[in-house]
Parts: C-alpha cells; structure tokens; sequence
C-alpha cells in the first residue's frame, strides 16, 4: 500500500470535555466497537494502561481523575484511528492543549443535563485558534435534561461555532427510545447495553413508514417528523468544507454508557472527518504526503515505569514514512538519532513498530534528549510551528528545603517542566525559581513527584504574580528600559526567552498603556498571536 492509500486510511483525533461529561465512556464505546477491549469498564479500571505506572499515579486513582493525555490506535472499518483521550479536570489542561496540536479532529462531548461548562469554552477556544474541526456529541440522553433545541442555541452562544444536527433523539431520560440518522436517513433502536455493542433491532429509512409508529408510538413518531422536518428546512444539507474550515460543528446525541448514537457518531465521523493534514514551520507548510519524513513530538511523560526511570516521547508523525532504526536529524539538538525500540499504542500493549505513516502516534524511549516541540526530519532544517505555552493561572516559588539535594532538585524540576505539568520561569538574580501551572492539584503532584522519583525535598511558596506574560518589541531602546524598570518582575523561560510577571491586572494594563512599544503575549507562540494579553 502506498503513502497515499495509508494516509486516507488514518484518523487521528482527540475527544475533549469537561469533567464528568462521559468522555472516558464514550472512548471506551469506541474501542469496543474497534474490538481494542472486550469489556466495559476496562478504561476506568485502568486494563489498557500502556506500561506500569509511577508511584505519582496515585494521586489519579485516588481523586479519580486523569492526569495525563492517553494514546489509543484501534482498527474499524479498515481504518487506522488515533484516539487521543485527554484529561478534563481543568487542573491538567495544559496537557490537554498541547494535545490539540497534534490532532486533526476533535469530538467535543457535552453533557446534556448540564450543557456547555466552563471548561468546554477553555477547549474550544484553543479549537478556534487552529481552526480544528469539530464535532459535538451530546451525551447522557438517557437522563432527563435541556431540550435538544435549547442545547443547540447554547452551544452556538457559549462556543461561537455555528451547529449542524446529523443525528436527533428520539425522547429522553427514561423515555429516549434511540437517534435518526439525518445524516445517513434512517433510524436505529438499540438495547440499553454498559457491557457490549448491541446490533440494531430496527432501521427505517423512511419516516413515513407505518412501522415508525408501531415501534415508538405515534406521539414520538410524529414529533420526530416534526422535529426533522424543521431541521432539514433550517439546516439544508450539511457543507462539508465549513466543517473541516471549522466554522460548523455536525451534532450528534445518544447515551454512550448504553451505546446509543456511537455507532452513527464513529460511521460518520470516519466519512466526514479529515485525513491527516499538513502543519506550518518556520521554513513553509508541510503536506502529509512530502517523501521526506518528519514529525513534533507534543508530549514527553517521565518515569512511566518506576523500576527503570524510563521517558517516554510521543511524536506525531506529519509526513512521509517513519522507520525503524532509521537515522533521523533531530533539528533544535543538531544531532541524528535512530530509534530501534519505537512503539504504537494498541489498546492493551506498546507493540514495537517497524514503519508509521502521517497521522500516527510513535512512542520513542527518551533518555532526556527531547523536548515538547522539537521536530525531527530526514535532516532538513525546520521546526514545526504551534506548540506554545499558555499564561498559567497560578505561580509559586520553589522553595528546596534539603540543600544537599541540590542537584537533584534540579534536575527533578527540570525534566518535570519538560514534560509540560508546569512552566518554569527563573530570575537572573538569586536564581529564584517560580514555578507555574493552570491548576493547584499541579502543585501537590510535583512536589510528590520529586521526592519520590528524584528523592528532592521542595515546598512551594505563594508568590503575588496574576499572569506570565511573553515580551517582544521592535524598540530594541524601549525593550530595555522596560526590563530595568520592572527588572524585578522580568524572568526567562526554559528556551530563554524574556517573560513579565504582572502582580495585577492593572498593573498589566498600566504596563500595556505606559510601553505602547511592548508587545504582551498570552501564550509563547509569537509570531501567531496579536497583543492580547
């Protein structure tokens, strides 16, 4: 099979949502229908972990929560999908929009008793940024909430994204009986089932059909009629280019704990969703199907696997062919490296892999060589654009309370914040180190992490700082006389570049009025972003 055919075989996407709005149910609906798992309950009850896991991952077990983003690839239908489930506490969402930029799709996933939540409109806002297209699933339709209609008025108001119903229920809470396929023109009823992908029992492709009636009864029957008439009358047919432009999201609705409406999500998620795509460097655009290869890497996760300290670098392959044991030009290191244990995530085991194509996910064995968003080529020099950084929302000094672990508080802090749990921000006199994160749970699992993982006793100091911002100017003078008058709130990040910690919104905006020439950036990605702050 060549490079064309492997490419339009891949899906690569990541389902997004805020806490508890079934994402993790609906992942694990997917592997069943892909035949990854057997079993519900095997995401939640931690049988598709890739390796062991650190001592830290009881603080996840502990407060149930995912903390970090997890890798599956699953076969359906003969494609390749790269399922990326991410965490949806807002404490790690760090994690979560780094991992956005090595997807091609997203499936947004609401819950409809409590509608679109605070950090829904955190995510997509990172989805607008990059024009992602997106798809919502509405989910918990097996439970008594917002009117379908309502649900979709507020998600046009609170994301900004115009929606497209493909699929409609048919009732709710105890009294939803399935979906209409508007997308494809027919109706399935499933049987409520947690433990196994149930076959259809009914498909009409009609809505006119007599037997609509005697299956859902003749109230339901003729409101369906009503409700699909005024969407196709409202809505027309969906425009698959403004979906894949990211101006219109398709909407579909079930109950993923009871498999209803996931299987018409999945089928037309894979007919509409886009193949892999090309992503912007420094030196041009770069399509899937260049014969050179070249790839990001967007995640770096250390210690999986307590007894051997080993790092793990997951690298979005974006064009031509990966082999192993290959030579490859990693770009900001100036050095060739090639990997001879490189692994895909099959549901229930790292398989070691001997090619991957654009779209997919690579996990390589990292000895502290990588960084998030060093790009790796067939040894032309470029990097790949949209990695940033984004402005914590809380900061605290590191304070090390055992000086003779010294070095290895060092070196703990520093591989932490390569993973990207935490951003550190480092002044030039005293070497005072600031640590910060977007949420406070990020604090207890570093300090935990560097005892137990580098043996470095630490305790975090609050520190009155209300934003990170990254500053550039052309006014080489004004650059610098800003940075003598507030020397004393000017740090560096890890690649040296100049950030101010503002104390205050309004000192920000004071700053902003008094040095017109500075530029104040939210996030690390200069060249991209606007004064914003």
């Amino acid at each position: 099979m060549g490079l064309h055919e492997e490419i339009a075989r891949r899906r690569t996407f990541a389902i997004i949502s805020h806490p508890d709005a079934g994402k993790t149910t609906l992942t694990e609906k997917f592997l069943l229908f892909g035949g990854a798992i057997q079993t519900a309950g095997a995401v939640k009850s931690n049988k598709i972990k890739k390796s062991a896991t650190s001592d830290f991952m009881d603080i996840e077990r502990q407060r149930g929560i995912s903390v970090a983003t997890s890798v599956m690839s699953f076969e359906y239908q003969d494609h390749i999908i790269n399922l990326l489930d991410t965490p949806g506490h807002k404490d790690f969402a760090e994690d979560t929009y780094r991992t956005l930029t090595a997807v091609d799709s997203v499936i947004l996933v609401v819950d409809c008793v409590k509608g679109v939540e605070e950090q829904t409109e955190k995510l997509m806002k990172v989805c607008r940024m990059r024009n992602t297209p997106v798809i919502v699933f509405i989910n918990k339709m097996d439970r008594d909430g917002k009117d379908p209609f309502d649900l979709l008025d507020e998600i046009e108001e609170k994301l900004s994204i115009k929606v497209h119903p493909l699929s409609w229920p048919i009732g709710m809470g105890s009294l939803f009986k399935g979906v209409y396929n508007i997308h494809k023109k027919y109706l399935n009823l499933f049987r409520a089932s947690t433990q196994r992908v149930e076959e259809e029992v009914l498909s009409i492709k009609d809505l006119t059909d007599a037997e609509l009636d005697k299956q859902i009864g003749e109230y339901d029957a003729n409101n369906l009629r009503e409700n699909v008439e005024l969407i196709e009358g409202v809505y027309h047919d969906l425009e698959k280019s403004k979906y894949l432009s990211g101006e219109i999201a398709p909407v579909f609705f079930g109950s993923a704990i009871n498999n209803f409406g996931i299987k018409e999500l999945l089928e037309s998620f894979l007919e509409i969703s886009p193949i892999p795509k090309g992503r912007p460097t420094d030196k041009g655009f770069i399509e899937p199907d260049a014969k050179d290869f070249s790839g990001f890497i967007f995640k770096i996760h250390a210690n999986l696997d307590p007894k051997h300290r080993d790092r793990i670098a997951f690298l979005r392959v974006c064009s031509g062919k990966f082999e192993r044991n290959k030579f490859f030009y990693q770009v900001r290191t100036d050095k060739n490296a090639r990997f001879s244990s490189p692994f895909s995530f099959l549901a229930s085991s790292k398989n070691i892999i001997d090619e991957a194509y654009p779209g997919d996910v690579v996990g390589l064995y990292d000895t502290g060589n990588f960084k998030i968003g060093d790009t790796i080529t067939e040894g032309k020099k470029y990097n790949f654009q949209g990695i940033p950084s984004f402005s914590p929302e809380l900061f605290r000094e590191l304070i090390n309370t055992d000086p003779m672990k010294t070095k290895q508080l060092e070196k703990g802090i520093e591989q932490l914040t390569d993973e990207g749990v935490a951003q550190l921000f480092t002044h030039q006199l005293g070497n005072k180190k600031v640590v910060g994160v977007v949420g406070d749970l990020q604090f207890e699992v570093i300090q935990y992490r560097l005892l137990h993982e580098y043996k470095a006793s630490a305790q975090f100091q609050p520190v009155p700082f209300h934003k990170a911002c990254w500053i550039t100017s052309d006014n080489k003078e004004k650059m610098n006389e800003f940075c003598r008058v507030k020397y004393q709130y000017i740090y560096t990040d890890k690649d040296k570049n100049t950030v101010f910690l503002a104390e205050s919104a309004w000192i920000l905006k004071v700053a902003k009025e008094n040095f017109p020439e500075i530029i104040f950036h939210t996030t690390s990605e200069f060249k991209t972003q606007n004064n914003d702050a």
